[in-house]
Parts: structure tokens; C-alpha cells; sequence
């Protein structure tokens, strides 16, 4: 078994030195003494292989030019390409992208993708700018990450704040440069550059399909469940809308404006009409609570599928479920994740919950080398299959090593990755 110990020193990861890059070295950390790991590969695991810093300069409608700081990090590429996000948010940094770059490593190989983990984005009020700035900032951003991306290199994807528009334009911008039609550059395009059906609900309904995995192994009816969920943008919106459709009880949802409350059950059609004519859910006729109350509000099962950072040493004492389930990525630190076991309260860890967008990703990738695309009822269950195996693996390995859940996906994902580069040695 290797020492924790022997992990580099903290000098080493000064660059990504953020509170979610050690949040994802912590979690790496307390996996270590399950997994089938050296010394060697730790250290190889520790830090991504790859970090790209661009300024991208735009010129916005007024005439002056702005600069924006942009990244994209690739962790590791042992397994094949990397793959990740794009997001456009005002408080990207190197450490958050090398941290979902991380989890996006342990998350591939868990489900057995032939992928690494990659993160990027652009750090900008995307509210701030006009589409045609936006175009812009995209495609010049493509431009400057040309060498870096590439359908057998490093495959972007949506994110926060980015959309199928703008994998579009990623798309042409890339294939302007190469001089031919490249529709497996990027995943989550438009249908009718060679994105695939189901890509936008993937990730909510992948929610869903491990939630009722998971109630089923606990002896629950997920029909009899009250659900509370955090978010109600594509992730919880679609992962809510499911619940709803097997039965269960919605109670709760919020977005950015805050949260409603209902014991007897949401009218969720009611709230997705009022948010697309006002918006946000603010006014919703209905109780309103704040975000932080609606993450203590009594329920069976607590989604989690807004930002990082949500359940904390703070609040984790009071959370009144029996099950969470993270849609989001890192949504519980790590001083919640031990309150929370210490209470028996399971935790569905992001790496294996959240994974349905990778996974239709991947089979867009897919489709789109093949330029064979299949049916919605055929990538559902082709999800549904990949998403339940792992969710088997993950299962048998907690109990089996008397581990937590969290713990038992990324021991399940180092493995796979440490297996590769053993296999692989060092080159030259």
C-alpha cells in the first residue's frame, strides 16, 4: 500500500493552488490506500500533464479591444484523448479548470471511456457581452488553443455558460483552419452539425437512472420519495422533471434567484413556463426560501445540481435526507463528506452520478468518427447500461472494502488509470 506521505510536495502544486484543486487532491489522497497505486503513479496523478494560459484579445461592438485570460487543462491522457468542458465565468482560474480536470480523469475511467480528464474556459461576464462578442471571443479563443484541441487530442464540450452555439462555432472555427469539416472536435453541437439526440437531457436523466439504482439496493421505492433539488437549469430542470415522471415527489427547486418550497409537490411545468416568461423562478407564486434553506429542507432524497461548495462543515449537520445526490461537481467538501458519514447519510458521489453528459458525449464522439448516428431510445439505454455497470462496480467495491461511495468511484477510476500507465511505462 502506498504512503500518503510520498505525494509531492506542496511546493509542487503551487500553480493550481485553489480551494477546489485541494478538495480534489484531498479526495485523491483518501482513495490512495485502496487503490492498486505506487509511488510512481501518484505522483504522476497528482498534477495534470498539461496547462495552457492564453490571453484572448477581442474587439467588442464599441471598438476597443478587450483581453480575457483563458485556460485549458488536460490531466491525463493515458486512456486516449482528453475531454472537458468549456465554461465562461468570471472567476475561471488555472486551479478550478485543473480541478474539474481531475474529477473528469476519475469519471472517464470509471465508466470505461477511452477518454483523460480535461477542463478549459474563459474568465468573462458572459452576461456582459453581446452575441457577436461572444462569437467572437469563442472563435478566437479555438484559435488560440489550435495544437492543443483536437479530435484525437483534447475534445471540448458545454459548460457553465457555454451551449450547443457555441460548440458550433467552435466546430467551424477549427475546421476553417484545417480545411474540411471536422463535427467530432467538439460534443454538445447542434443536431445538425452531428450533435447527437439526447445530449442535452443526458446529464439529468444520468442523475435519475443512479438515484433509482441506488434505491433500489437501499429497498426504497423511488416512487415514495420527496425530493428536494438544488438547481433547475439543464441538470436539475431535466433531473427533477424526471423524478417527476417515476413518481416521485418534487417538494423543492431553486436557481439563481432563490428557491420555492411546496410539501404537497411542485407544478414543475407550471415553474419551467414561469422562468422562461420572467426569467428566474423570482415572484413564482409560491413559498419562497433561500438557497441555504433549501438545502435543509426536510426530504428523502437531496439533489445537488447547482455549484461547488454547497454542503460545508456549516450546514452539513442540519441537512434533514436520507440520500444526496450530486449533479454538480464538487458540492460537498470534504469536512461535509464526514459529517455526512458519520451521520449514515449516503452520498452519490458527482464522479459516478453526474457522468451521463460524458457518456452521450462519448457517444457522439463516436457517431460522429463513424458518421453513423443512432436513435434516442438506443443512447438511452446504451446510457442507462453504462451508468448501471458502474454503478454495480462502485457498489460491490464499498462493501466490500467497508469504504464510502465517494471513495469506492475514485479507487474504481484510479485503478483503471493506474493499470494504463503500467502498462504503458514512461516514455522514452
Amino acid at each position: 500500500m502506498a504512503s500518503i506521505e510520498k505525494l509531492p510536495a506542496e511546493e509542487a502544486q503551487l500553480e493550481w493552488n485553489t480551494p477546489l484543486f485541494r478538495t480534489a487532491l484531498a479526495q485523491f489522497e483518501q482513495a490512495i490506500p485502496y487503490a492498486e497505486i505506487n509511488e510512481s503513479i501518484i505522483a504522476r496523478l497528482s498534477s495534470p500533464e498539461r496547462a495552457v494560459m492564453v490571453a484572448v484579445p477581442i474587439r467588442r461592438d464599441a471598438g476597443n479591444v478587450d483581453v480575457f485570460p483563458a485556460y485549458r487543462v488536460q490531466h491525463s491522457s493515458v486512456l486516449g484523448p482528453t475531454k472537458g468542458g468549456i465554461r465562461y465565468d468570471p472567476h475561471v482560474t488555472l486551479g478550478e479548470c485543473a480541478a474539474l480536470a481531475v474529477w473528469m480523469t476519475w469519471k472517464c475511467a470509471l465508466l470505461r471511456l477511452p477518454y483523460g480528464g480535461a477542463k478549459g474556459g474563459i474568465r468573462c461576464n458572459p452576461r456582459a457581452l453581446s452575441p457577436g462578442e461572444l462569437q467572437r471571443l469563442t472563435r478566437r479563443y479555438t484559435a488560440e488553443l489550435m495544437g492543443v484541441i483536437g479530435p484525437q487530442e483534447d475534445i471540448p464540450a458545454p459548460d457553465m455558460a457555454t451551449n450547443e452555439q457555441t460548440m458550433a462555432w467552435m466546430m467551424d472555427t477549427y475546421s476553417m483552419q484545417v480545411g474540411h469539416a471536422v463535427p467530432e472536435i467538439v460534443t454538445g453541437k447542434p443536431i445538425a452539425l452531428g450533435g447527437s439526440l439526447f445530449r442535452r437531457e443526458a446529464t439529468g436523466a444520468g442523475v435519475v437512472m443512479v438515484i433509482e439504482r441506488a434505491c433500489r439496493r437501499l429497498g426504497w421505492t423511488l416512487a415514495d420519495q420527496r425530493c428536494v433539488v438544488q438547481g433547475f437549469g439543464n441538470v436539475g430542470g431535466i433531473a427533477a422533471q424526471e423524478l417527476s415522471s417515476k413518481g416521485a415527489l418534487v417538494v423543492g427547486i431553486s436557481d439563481v434567484s432563490g428557491g420555492i418550497h411546496a410539501p404537497d409537490g411542485l407544478d414543475l411545468e407550471a415553474a419551467r413556463n414561469w422562468i422562461a416568461a420572467h426569467g428566474s423562478l423570482e415572484d413564482f407564486p409560491a413559498e419562497h426560501v433561500t438557497n441555504a434553506e433549501l438545502l435543509e429542507l426536510p426530504c428523502d432524497i437531496l439533489v445537488l445540481a447547482a455549484l461547488e461548495d454547497q454542503l460545508t462543515g456549516e450546514n452539513a449537520p442540519r441537512i434533514d435526507t436520507r440520500l444526496i445526490a450530486e449533479g454538480a461537481n464538487g458540492p460537498t467538501s470534504i469536512e461535509a463528506d464526514a459529517i455526512l458519514a458519520e451521520r449514515g447519510i449516503p452520498v452519490l458521489p458527482d464522479v459516478l452520478t453526474n457522468a451521463g453528459g460524458v457518456t452521450v458525449s462519448y457517444f457522439e464522439w463516436v457517431q460522429d468518427l463513424g458518421r453513423l448516428f443512432w436513435t434516442r431510445d438506443e443512447i438511452r439505454a446504451r446510457l442507462a447500461e453504462k451508468l448501471g455497470d458502474a454503478f454495480d462496480r462502485v457498489w460491490a467495491l464499498a462493501d466490500a472494502k467497508g469504504i464510502s461511495l465517494r471513495q469506492a468511484a475514485l479507487v474504481a477510476g484510479i485503478n483503471e488509470v493506474a493499470a494504463a500507465l503500467k502498462a504503458r511505462g514512461i516514455y522514452p
